[in-house]
């Protein structure tokens, strides 16, 4: 004899009730659906493959920092202007653009990140430059024998590194120092390393050469002149490895 289905109805509606007790009584999901939408039509087999098989259109480059490098100048005195006048540098600022400071044939190219934020018409005029001017004068190195240079025309808060190496920015620095043909340098700050060609898992004495277009000039890098100001043991550290360098 078949099991009668009113237990089972009066599970049920006791279940519901239960359910309309706690405050449900609706059916929710958790992906929203539209109801009144017609229902999408199944994509063919081979039309799904070849629209998946089809090349995503290629990114654009990056825009080149300095525009095209067939037209960057070809001497010192015409890359002080472009510097300070080309406008695919940089996206602008607050800050002055800041021309570099010394002459060919230099027996010392110092680079660091972008000048001082108080900088207006010469590189390195605050304390970061007094600390340089210390560091030269204790080395007995003459103004006139320096060249003073930074990566950035301008200060700028936060730059990124990564995204100026993708630009182009290195190739710029290569072309400022072939100009300059200096005959050693100074690389001060760590963020600037990967501009120079250096491995940035690498540690900054690493660093032996800087290569540029058409040749390599003996390189010391250490951290920036920021950092040197805060920290005596960093500028300990920098004494002793300009003497090892310079009297090896």
């Amino acid at each position: 004899m078949p099991r009668s289905s009113a237990p089972l109805q009066a599970d049920i509606a006791a279940a519901l009730d239960w359910w309309r007790e706690a405050g449900v009584d609706a059916t929710y999901f958790d992906e929203p659906r539209g109801w009144l939408a017609d229902p999408a039509e199944p994509e063919p087999r081979a039309e799904a493959r070849q629209r998946a098989e089809r090349p995503k259109p290629a990114s654009a480059p990056p825009a080149q920092i300095g525009g095209a490098q067939a037209l960057w100048p070809q001497d010192l005195a015409a890359f002080r202007d472009w510097w300070l006048t080309e406008p695919r540098l940089d996206e602008g600022g607050l800050s002055p653009r800041i021309a570099p400071l010394g002459a060919a044939g230099a027996a010392l190219f110092v680079l660091v990140a972008m000048p001082e934020d108080g900088d207006r018409d010469t590189l390195l005029s605050g304390p970061q430059g007094r600390l340089l001017d210390g560091f030269l004068s204790a080395a007995g190195l003459a103004p006139e024998t320096v060249y003073r240079a930074a990566v950035l025309p301008r200060h700028t808060a936060l730059p990124d590194w990564a995204a100026l190496a993708a630009q182009g920015m290195g190739s710029v620095l290569a072309r400022h120092i072939s100009l300059v043909r200096p005959a050693r340098m100074l690389i001060l700050g760590r963020n600037i390393l990967p501009l120079c060609g250096h491995d940035p898992a690498q540690r900054a004495p690493a660093v032996r050469f800087f290569n540029h277009e058409g040749g390599r000039v003996p390189a010391l890098a250490e951290v920036g002149l920021e950092r040197l100001l805060a920290n005596g043991q960093s500028r300990l550290r920098l004494w002793k490895r300009w003497l090892d360098w310079t009297d090896g």
